[in-house]
C-alpha cells in the first residue's frame, strides 16, 4: 500500500509536468516598421525584390493574416498595446514620449504567474523598466545598429544610459541572446520569449555582409509616388513627405543631425524637384530592404534552432510588426496616419498542432488581441484588463459569428503636418477625423489645425487617393459609420470626459 501510495503521488506530479510541458511555448518575434509592402507574401511592387526565403519558409508553415491593424500607428503606443490588450486610453501611453508603468497589469506577468519562463531581448522603447520577465535585455531607447549597448536588470536606469555594449549587428546580438536562452531554459516548463529586431526603423542600416546586395538596382515606384497632396486628393494636411528625409540625409552629411545613415553623403544638389525625390526613394528602399535582408537570416536563425532541438512541434511562433510604414506611397515616410500603408500590421503565425499550413486569414485582427491569444494557448482564462479578445479559433478555420467586422483607431500625438485624429475602418469604408489638437498630451505640437474629415471607398479606391467625404452618394453610408464610430469609441473606453469638444466633433458632422 505504501508503494502503491508513493506510485501515485509519483505519477500526479510526473502527469502535472507533463500537463505544463504540453503548453505551447510561444515565440513572439517583432520588427520595428517592417511594413508589408516590403514582405513579399502580400505582394505588392517590392515582393520581386525582397530577400524573405526565412518569412515565406514561416509563411510556408502557418498562416499569413490579411487583415491585422494596430490601434494607434506609433512605436511605443502599439508596443504597449501588445503587452496589455489594451487601447492608448486604457494603457495611458498615448504618445512616443510616454512610459508603461512597470506596476500595470501586462500579460508577461500573467503567463510569468501561470509557470511559463518569460524572456525578452531587444528594443524595447517603453522607457520604463520592463516587468513580467525572468530575464531582459534591451536596448536603451532606439538603440543603435552597431555594437549596441543593451540594459538589464543589474543596469536598468529610467534614463536608460550606459548597459553593456556587445560588438556587432544589433539583429544578430538579439537573436543569439534569444537562442541562447532558448538553449539554458529550464525544460520542465513552457517559455514565452520576446524577440524584437531594431530594423527596420529609420536610419534603415544593415549588416556589413549586405552591402553589396541591390548595387544597381533600379526600384519601382509605387503608384501614389507622383501624389500632389490635398490639390488633387482632397487630404486635408501636408504629411511627411520623402523630401523630409532627402533633408535629413543631406543634415546627416555634415555631421550634425541626430543620427547617421549608411552610405553618406548624399545629395540632391542641381536635379529638378522629381529627380530629388527619385533619387531620396531609390536610397531609402535600396537600405530599406538590406536591413529586411538581416531580418530574413535572423528569423531563420530561430527557425533553425527551433526545429534542429525539436522545439518546432510545440512552439507558437509568430512574425510581425509593431506597424506599417509608407514606402514612398503618397510621397510620404514615417507612419503615425490612419491610411492602409501605416495602419496594417503583417503578421505570419504557425503552431503545426492547430494551424493549417500555407493558409489565409481574412479577419480583422488588432493588436489588442495579442495578449488576449497568448493567454489563450497558456490555457489561462483570459484577464480581465484585456480589451482584445482571442483569434485563436479564427485561425483554426473557426471564425466566431460574433467576430468583429470593423475596428476603431485613435492617433494622439498632435503635430500639425499630422494632426491628431482618430477613425473607423471596416472591409470596405474608412472614415477618420483629424480633429488637429493637442490634448494636452506628451510631445505634441500646440499649433492646432482646423477639424476636417476624410473618407475612402477602398473596394473602388484601394490607394486612398481621393476623400470622397463631399459626396452625394456616400451620406448614407457615412452617416452610419459616424454613428458606429461613437459605439465603437465607447467600447474602448474612450470617452473623452476632459475633452468634450471631441465628442462634439463627431456629433455635429
Amino acid at each position: 500500500m505504501y508503494k502503491g501510495l508513493l506510485l501515485l503521488i509519483a505519477l500526479f506530479f510526473t502527469g502535472g509536468s507533463d500537463a505544463q510541458s504540453s503548453r505551447p511555448n510561444i515565440v513572439y518575434i517583432m520588427a520595428d516598421d517592417h511594413t508589408a509592402q516590403a514582405w513579399g507574401v502580400y505582394g505588392g511592387i517590392l515582393k520581386d525584390y525582397v530577400k524573405n526565403q526565412n518569412i515565406e519558409r514561416l509563411a510556408a508553415r502557418g498562416v499569413v493574416l490579411n487583415n491585422v491593424f494596430c490601434t494607434n500607428s506609433i512605436c511605443t503606443p502599439s508596443r504597449a498595446t501588445v503587452l496589455t490588450g489594451q487601447y492608448s486610453n486604457q494603457n495611458k501611453v498615448y504618445t512616443l514620449n510616454d512610459a508603461l508603468d512597470p506596476g500595470r497589469d501586462n500579460i508577461a506577468k500573467d503567463l510569468h504567474q501561470a509557470g511559463y519562463q518569460t524572456a525578452l531581448f531587444g528594443k524595447w522603447h517603453l522607457k520604463k523598466e520592463p516587468s513580467g520577465f525572468d530575464l531582459f535585455k534591451v536596448l536603451p531607447g532606439q538603440g543603435v545598429y552597431h555594437d549596441p549597448a543593451y540594459l538589464d536588470k543589474d543596469n536598468w536606469n529610467d534614463e536608460e544610459k550606459g548597459g553593456v555594449q556587445y560588438k556587432g549587428f544589433v539583429d544578430d546580438i538579439t537573436t543569439e541572446m534569444s537562442i541562447n536562452w532558448m538553449r539554458q531554459r529550464d525544460t520542465g516548463k513552457p517559455f514565452f520569449l520576446m524577440c524584437h529586431f531594431k530594423s527596420t526603423h529609420e536610419p534603415f542600416d544593415f549588416a556589413e555582409r549586405f552591402k553589396d546586395l541591390y548595387q544597381n538596382v533600379t526600384f519601382p515606384y509605387p503608384p501614389t509616388f507622383l501624389d500632389s497632396g490635398a490639390s488633387t486628393t482632397g487630404r486635408s494636411f501636408p504629411g511627411q513627405p520623402l523630401e523630409e528625409l532627402g533633408r535629413r540625409y543631406q543634415q546627416a552629411s555634415t555631421g550634425t543631425f541626430w543620427t547617421s545613415y549608411p552610405e553618406l553623403p548624399f545629395s540632391t544638389a542641381g536635379l529638378s524637384p522629381l529627380e530629388a525625390r527619385k533619387k531620396i526613394y531609390q536610397k531609402m528602399i535600396k537600405d530599406y530592404l538590406r536591413c529586411v535582408a538581416g531580418i530574413d537570416d535572423n528569423i531563420g536563425k530561430i527557425l533553425n534552432y527551433l526545429e534542429a532541438s525539436g522545439l518546432d512541434k510545440n512552439t507558437v511562433i509568430i512574425y510581425t510588426s509593431d506597424q506599417g510604414y509608407f514606402l514612398g506611397e503618397h510621397d510620404f515616410m514615417d507612419k503615425r496616419l490612419m491610411y492602409e500603408e501605416s495602419l496594417r500590421m503583417p503578421f505570419i503565425i504557425a503552431y503545426p498542432k492547430e494551424i493549417k499550413p500555407g493558409t489565409r486569414l481574412d479577419d480583422m485582427v488588432l493588436n489588442i488581441d495579442f495578449a488576449a491569444l497568448f493567454a489563450d494557448y497558456a490555457g489561462i482564462k483570459k484577464p480581465a484588463y484585456i480589451q482584445g479578445e482571442s483569434f485563436r479559433k479564427n485561425l483554426e478555420g473557426h471564425t466566431p459569428k460574433s467576430w468583429r467586422t470593423d475596428m476603431y483607431y485613435r492617433y494622439w500625438q498632435h503635430l500639425a503636418a499630422r494632426p491628431a485624429h482618430l477613425g473607423i475602418r471596416n472591409s470596405r469604408y474608412k472614415l477618420i477625423l483629424f480633429y488637429g489638437l493637442p490634448l494636452g498630451m506628451t510631445g505634441t505640437d500646440q499649433r492646432t489645425t482646423a477639424p476636417a474629415w476624410e473618407f475612402y471607398d477602398l473596394k473602388k479606391d484601394p490607394h486612398e487617393t481621393h476623400n470622397a467625404i463631399r459626396e452625394a452618394s456616400y451620406q448614407s453610408v457615412i452617416e452610419k459609420m459616424r454613428k458606429r464610430l461613437l459605439k465603437l469609441k465607447k467600447e474602448a473606453g474612450d470617452d473623452d470626459a476632459q475633452y468634450l469638444i471631441i465628442q462634439q466633433l463627431i456629433e455635429k458632422k
